[in-house]
Formats: C-alpha cells, sequence, structure tokens
C-alpha cells in the first residue's frame, strides 16, 4: 500500500508536466499524462518520493534514470527535446542546495572541480569526439559538413574574427587539446599561449606541439587564469573558448580585469561561451554529476563586466543552433562506441553521460541555453575593417 501511494504521488507531481503528452508504467498500471496522442512512454521501477522531487526535480529523475529505475521507449534526446521544454515546473531547494549550488571560487577548489571533469581520460574522449579533440560548439557552414569538418569551420571562424597577422602574439585561456592554437600557429604564424587546468590536455598538447615542430611558435602551460597577470606578458589578441562558465559567478569581473591586464591596447577579445538569457543557479543534476561549481553567466551580466573594463564589443552572434548539431553528433559517436566505453566505466557512468549528452542537445533545442561568441576590442580600434566579413 505504502509503494502504490508513493506511486500515485509521483504521478500526481508529474501531471503537471502535461504539455507534451506521454504515458507511464509503473508496472502493469498505466498512467496518461497531458491531453491528445503521448509522444513518448516512460517506465518507473520504483516510485521516486515527492519530497525528493521537491527538493530537486532534476536530480530526483536524473539519479533514477542514471540507476536504471526509469527508462523511456525510443530516442531518448527526442523525449526530453519535448519534456525539458518544461523545465521551468521543475522543483529546486536553493536552500538545501546552497552548497551544491554555489561551491567555492578559490583556485584551489576550481582546479578540483575542472579537472574532475576534463582528466576522466583521453582515450574517453578521443572515442567520441573528433580527431581535433574540439570539445566545444562547433560551426556547420554547411547541412551536409562533418563534425570534423564543422569544429574546424569553427576554429578558422574564431581565427577570422580574431584578425591575426603573422608575428601576433594570442593568448588562449582554457586551451583544451591546443587545436586552436596550433591551426592559428600554422595559418598565420602568431605566436600562441595556451592555459590549461587540466593536466591530461597539457600532456596533449604539449604532444602536439612536438609532433607538429611548433616548439618556436606555441607554449602551453598548466595555471589558473589568476596568475596571468603575473607573467608580465601582453598579446595582441586574446581568445577563450568554453571557460567562462567554470569561472563562477562572483568572478565574472575578475576574469575579465585579468584579460584586460594582458591585452595590449586595441587588441581583440573573442569570448565564445554558453550563455542563459537570465541568470540563475543552473542545474542542480549537471553541477553534481558533470560539471562541478560549473555556472552559466547571462550575456547581459557578461558584457556588463566586460564594459567595466573598457571593452567595445564590436559584434555577438548566437550559434545556439550549431550546439544542438554538435551536441547530437557527439551522442551518436558516444553510443557508436558504447561497448568501448563500457570496458572503462560501469553502466551508471555510461547513463550519466548519455542523459548529459542528450538533456544539454535538448536544452540548446528549446532555448533554455544558447552559446554566444562575443568579439569586443581593449579601448578604440579605428585599424579594423569596418565590415564583419573580412
Amino acid at each position: 500500500m505504502l509503494e502504490r501511494a508513493e506511486e500515485k504521488a509521483m504521478v500526481q507531481f508529474l501531471n503537471k508536466f502535461d504539455e507534451h503528452p506521454f504515458l507511464i508504467w509503473f508496472g502493469n498500471n498505466k498512467y496518461r499524462i497531458g491531453e491528445g496522442k503521448p509522444g513518448f512512454t516512460v517506465s518507473i521501477k520504483k516510485a521516486i518520493p515527492v519530497t525528493k522531487l521537491l527538493n530537486s526535480t532534476s536530480i530526483a529523475l536524473g539519479e533514477a534514470y542514471m540507476e536504471g529505475n526509469l527508462t523511456m521507449e525510443g530516442d531518448l534526446y527526442r523525449t526530453l527535446d519535448q519534456f525539458l521544454g518544461q523545465i521551468g515546473k521543475f522543483s529546486t531547494n536553493r536552500h538545501a542546495l546552497k552548497k551544491l549550488l554555489h561551491t567555492s571560487v578559490s583556485p584551489k577548489n576550481q582546479q578540483k572541480e575542472v579537472t574532475s571533469h576534463y582528466d576522466i581520460g583521453n582515450d574517453f574522449y578521443k572515442l567520441w569526439l573528433d580527431d581535433t579533440l574540439s570539445y566545444s560548439c562547433a560551426y556547420f557552414k554547411n547541412p551536409e559538413d562533418t563534425l570534423q569538418q564543422a569544429q574546424r569551420n569553427k576554429v578558422e571562424y574564431i581565427l577570422e574574427k580574431l584578425y591575426l597577422k603573422e608575428g601576433m602574439s594570442l593568448l588562449d585561456i582554457g586551451c583544451g587539446w591546443g587545436f586552436l592554437l596550433t591551426e592559428a600557429a600554422r595559418k598565420y604564424r602568431v605566436h600562441g599561449t595556451g592555459i590549461t587546468l587540466s593536466k591530461e590536455q597539457y600532456n596533449e598538447f604539449s604532444r602536439r606541439i612536438k609532433e607538429e615542430g611548433l616548439q618556436d611558435l606555441l607554449t602551453v602551460k598548466l595555471m589558473d587564469y589568476r596568475e596571468l597577470p603575473e607573467m608580465g606578458i601582453q598579446f595582441d589578441r586574446v581568445v577563450s573558448v568554453g571557460m567562462a562558465e567554470h569561472v563562477g559567478r562572483d568572478n565574472y569581473q575578475l576574469f575579465n580585469d585579468c584579460v584586460k591586464k594582458v591585452l595590449k591596447d586595441g587588441g581583440m577579445y573573442l569570448l565564445h561561451f554558453i550563455s542563459a538569457l537570465k541568470e540563475s543557479d543552473g542545474d542542480a543534476w549537471i553541477k553534481k554529476y558533470i560539471f562541478p561549481g560549473g555556472m552559466i553567466p547571462s550575456l547581459r551580466e557578461m558584457i556588463y563586466s566586460m564594459a567595466e573594463d573598457n571593452f567595445h564589443v564590436l559584434d555577438v552572434e548566437n550559434l545556439r543552433l550549431h550546439y544542438n548539431k554538435t551536441l547530437l553528433c557527439w551522442l551518436h559517436n558516444y553510443e557508436e562506441h558504447k561497448e568501448e566505453i563500457r570496458k572503462q566505466f560501469d553502466e551508471k557512468f555510461i547513463r550519466m553521460w548519455e542523459l548529459y549528452l542528450s538533456s544539454c542537445a535538448a536544452a540548446f533545442h528549446n532555448g533554455i541555453v544558447d552559446l554566444h561568441q562575443v568579439l569586443a576590442t581593449k579601448g578604440i580600434n579605428n585599424e579594423l575593417p569596418v565590415t564583419r566579413w573580412y
């Protein structure tokens, strides 16, 4: 009787997610949510207590899926694409989850948080990223572009926006495995410096520099962005791709302050980051299991902090649907290599990453999050072309 009561209470909680009708199966018991033809079917082995759903709907449903207590018939992405359009109805007890939603922004803690994700292992990422090892939004110039071509498009697009000339210096904050800087060095003969907190990325980028004979042009450092002013070096250009999400809301101004200190007057700064329409604490499940400490800036607060450092914004571009397609490509690759991944990780991890990639793709498709590139100059630069398409 207790189990049946929890079952009915859970169904009553889920009744509010009725914009896209669906079915719930509890053993032989069937429940319909919403009116009309059901778009998907969910099977639940064990009811989730409503107290957990109220504390964090995201964590409660996410953990049930990870543990195999909640399964979905058919395509996971298509299901989430319908369901997450109602994410505004999710419950989050911000007081109870305060320590999870707002972690320390100290260098030591942020290094721990960053490495917990990016140091899972290069072998793991090589299974489902493309050969460039680009772990950020690609740019699909043509519908038929492969993931690898789209990642190359993205890097070339960024380098074109930065208006690079031979001999310039370029800093990449959060350089990942280094593809952007190796392309900049090869095509534009610029002197590049990359920084990262991930030892796995540092080791792979260092190997690539030697392999491609770019030691005279490229350097990679294992360091925090807060250490940049201590280098005593200024750069002609600064780029940061997918790094601002790890900075934390309390440090957006500090992050841009550091960029200002290492960028020459008139220099160009391109910031590529996942953004939100408004400020929020972020998703609790993502923070607990995928990106601890991650915080998505709103576009307006990031531009505000840039203005405080006299950055003049030249261009703002939203690549939201490009990230949706990028994530679907990653998800496809992940599924294709699931048996190899299964040799490294348990089923809970495998389902967790399926949920992560699928839910993020759905979030971008629904406009829950955006992807912006902001191009700015430090102070005024009247020497640049007056059109974007230079």
